[in-house]
């Protein structure tokens, strides 16, 4: 199994999909994943279950998201650490990400009922829909360490330049989620329980199979554990240095795609409906463009490593090409075949027709979020996280929020336009801090 690109040449073609070819296939299943929770409730006999799990799933994407952290921090770390042949380095990466990662799950599942409490307050469905989504929340919180853990280890490999691994940790999860979806909701008749249970199964399914490769991967790499890193608090400071800045640009994307949800709600439980169904459309776009940032986030990181100014520009100009290439794809699939795509999600006339109207803002969005994906990977493999966290702020608060709220009279138009100048805002953020930030890294 390839781990590591062998030599000190420029990155090529070959050496970028190495890592982002099963990126992008692991990637695109997460948003093939939550079609699958869409459809299996969408296809029940009322929208309340739809909505309900879209809630609920909106939660778990703000708290798991929020604490992505741990796979992208790690990512960096363990990616300069392979770059300087830095095996201690890569052990200590791995293992404060895991101890983070359970400490934090722990603290989830203690405030589960808080938590979900305040999650209802600010999403605001209505009564029916409340109550089967802290049902699924109640459930769910349950795969909280199997998946942080997961995030950490997913990161840890993508560092090391194998993207392989991920990929069958993935694959894992979504195939079981999958399955188990469809078995308990179809066959068990269970409603918004059965997805949720799915979930957790799916997690630790993914969380063995991950930790029996890492333990392999370590094996085969000289070094030993510098436990006085692990167990020391004051170890961790390049580890929270880097993560806490990265927590807080999470928050603030989180924020804003939990106002979309919010908006959405408030204007009524068929706008909540239909844009549950067309944020797959984003989390689909997300998710692929995403593969190829990973790519730019161990490409850089081991550029980075060792201190190559000419092998971070190449490295930057290959993954923008394609990030750009697959961008135009997926305007051309979502133009082409939307319709066909919503109709699959759900059978609910009303929400189907109103998805449909809404659907030329998913065709738009592949040509204005691509340059904030690919930027995203350039930072994390360079650990600019604090640059990453200000120009997300300054999109959120000084784009987002002003746009959306002189855009309230279009309704949910203007929700979508807002959105859409928030990406374009932290694309073009990103490309000026490239220019001025990390480029200068490197002389």
């Amino acid at each position: 199994m390839i781990e590591s690109l062998s030599n000190n040449r420029l990155p090529q073609n070959r050496d970028m999909w190495r890592i982002a070819a099963p990126m992008i296939l692991s990637n695109v299943s997460v948003p093939l994943l939550g079609m699958v929770d869409t459809g299996v409730t969408g296809h029940l006999e009322s929208p309340v279950y739809l909505g309900a799990v879209a809630v609920g799933a909106m939660v778990f994407s703000f708290l798991y998201t929020g604490v992505n952290f741990l796979r992208m921090g790690t990512t960096g770390i363990a990616a300069q650490s392979f770059g300087a042949d830095d095996n201690d380095g890569l052990r200590v990466s791995l293992g404060q990400a895991l101890i983070v990662a359970l400490l934090i799950a722990l603290a989830l599942i203690a405030l589960q009922r808080p938590l979900g409490a305040l999650a209802m307050h600010l999403l605001g469905p209505d009564a029916e829909t409340r109550a089967f989504a802290l049902e699924y929340f109640s459930i769910r919180i349950w795969s909280a360490p199997g998946t942080l853990a997961n995030f950490a280890l997913i990161g840890w490999f993508i560092g090391l330049q194998n993207a392989r691994i991920p990929l069958l940790i993935f694959l894992t999860i979504n195939i079981t989620n999958i399955v188990l979806d469809l078995l308990f909701v179809l066959v068990l008749g269970m409603k918004v329980d059965g997805v949720a249970l799915a979930s957790v199964f799916a997690e630790y399914s993914g969380l063995l199979v991950g930790g029996a490769f890492a333990v392999s991967s370590l094996r085969r790499r000289q070094g030993h554990w510098p436990i006085a890193r692990l167990v020391n608090l004051s170890a961790y400071k390049a580890f929270f240095s880097v993560n806490a800045n990265l927590f807080i640009r999470t928050m603030a994307l989180m924020f804003t795609l939990g106002f979309v949800t919010a908006q959405g709600a408030r204007l009524g439980g068929l706008i909540l409906a239909a844009n549950a169904v067309l944020m797959n459309f984003q989390n689909l776009t997300a998710f692929g463009l995403d593969g190829l940032a990973h790519a730019a986030e161990a490409l850089v990181g081991k550029a980075v490593g060792q201190k190559r100014r000419d092998m971070l520009i190449e490295a930057v100009r290959l993954t923008l090409r394609w990030s750009l290439i697959f961008s135009v794809g997926f305007t051309l699939v979502y133009l082409v075949a939307g319709r066909t795509i919503i109709s699959v999600l759900t059978d609910l006339p009303e929400v189907r027709e109103t998805a449909i109207r809404y659907l030329p803002w998913m065709i738009a969005s592949p040509l204005v979020s691509v340059w904030c994906f690919l930027y995203d990977g350039v930072y994390v493999g360079a650990t600019r996280a604090k640059e990453m966290r200000d120009i997300m702020f300054l999109s959120t608060f000084l784009v987002f929020l002003p746009a959306w709220y002189f855009l309230q009279p279009l309704g949910n138009d203007g929700l979508w336009l807002a959105f859409l100048l928030f990406m374009a805002g932290r694309g073009i953020g990103m490309h000026i801090g490239y220019q001025r930030t990390v480029l200068p890294m490197l002389r």
